[in-house]
């Protein structure tokens, strides 16, 4: 099979490989469609802190299964799936307490093991989940992203009928502002960037009376200045989205977080009961995503692609191999 592979930071190559050969309880997936985040932007140009080399990345995953371990007993061959890019022990306290996503032993696709820009993928059974029959292959990508988001808004505590600021409509910030409002709050889109604007459908300013939640999906320190700085009392910033090195240390005035009951949550990843939130939202049709994609491209234009990501180009690129 042919597979896009990271040796080292700064560059990909196309390679042959050995289609590979599940163990006990995997499943190989020939992939149908993968999608494309700045996270693999950075993977490839800058590396990652969980990245392990050499690397296939890729974890945003839709495929057909097309052999199953001695051990597999709930899925078949012909099965659509999506994968759940992590991989927990689920014995440790986080894992204990359903934050799997921070297990002290995670691993994950793409990261640890090996990813979708393949043309196919093992992952572990316990890893996978169907996609519904009325969910297209297109549409069930998106579940990974997508459960990115609920996992922050989950963590943020979002009611309905609050109003949400989300600083930055790129791919993360849109699906961020479309599933705050499938789950009936109000959301505010701060966009400063006019392309990014047009593909919103409009630019909102901050209410008079601040926002319960704020979320910052974008890496700019000064998205986090201005975010903090239109909270209003009690209410929760939630940090999406990180921060070079360089800028990651933000002066934070912590009398104003006193005295207004103000709170702080980081956001990383996502839970498996993420991804089956995203699907049967999907499914329901509470949240709609076939319009964000704006590219349509062979995994092997990945090149080209990664520039359109650079350069803030269009919304969500799809892969295929």
């Amino acid at each position: 099979m042919k597979a896009i592979v990271v040796e080292e930071i700064g560059s990909f190559s196309i390679t042959e490989m050995d289609i590979p050969v599940p163990g006990e309880a995997e499943v190989l997936i020939r992939v149908s469609v993968t999608g494309l985040c700045r996270t693999d932007l950075k993977i490839i140009r800058a590396g990652h802190r969980d990245l392990v080399l050499p690397r296939v990345p890729g974890e945003e995953v839709v495929g057909v299964i097309t052999r199953t371990g001695p051990a597999v007993k709930r899925f078949e061959v012909g099965q659509r799936v999506y994968v759940y890019p992590g991989t927990s022990c689920g014995s440790c306290q986080q894992c204990g307490s359903g934050a799997e996503n921070l297990c002290e032993g995670m691993k994950i696709m793409g990261f640890h093991r090996d990813g979708g820009f393949a043309e196919y993928v093992l992952a572990p059974e316990a890893s996978v989940i169907p996609v519904p029959e009325n969910v297209t292959d297109e549409e069930a990508v998106f579940s990974e992203p997508l459960s990115c988001c609920l996992n922050a808004l989950e963590l943020a505590g979002l009611s309905p009928g609050e109003r949400i600021g989300i600083w930055g409509a790129g791919p993360a910030g849109t699906l961020l502002s479309r599933a705050s409002a499938g789950l009936g709050a109000i959301p505010y889109s701060m966009e400063p960037d006019e392309r990014r604007r047009a593909l919103i459908r409009g630019f909102a300013s901050p209410p008079v009376k601040g926002f319960d939640v704020v979320v910052v999906a974008v890496g700019s320190a000064d998205a986090y200045r201005e975010a903090l700085g239109h909270l209003r009392p009690r209410g929760r910033v939630v940090i999406f989205s990180g921060l070079p090195r360089a800028a990651a240390e933000l002066p934070v005035d912590f009398n104003r977080l006193h005295y207004y009951e103000q709170t702080l949550v980081g956001a990383y990843g996502c839970s498996f009961r993420h991804g089956g939130q995203a699907l049967q939202m999907l499914s329901e049709g509470s949240i709609a995503v076939r319009d964000m994609i704006s590219h349509r491209m062979s995994l092997w234009e990945l090149g080209k692609a990664l520039c359109l990501v650079e350069e803030r180009a269009g919304m969500k690129i799809l892969l295929y191999p």
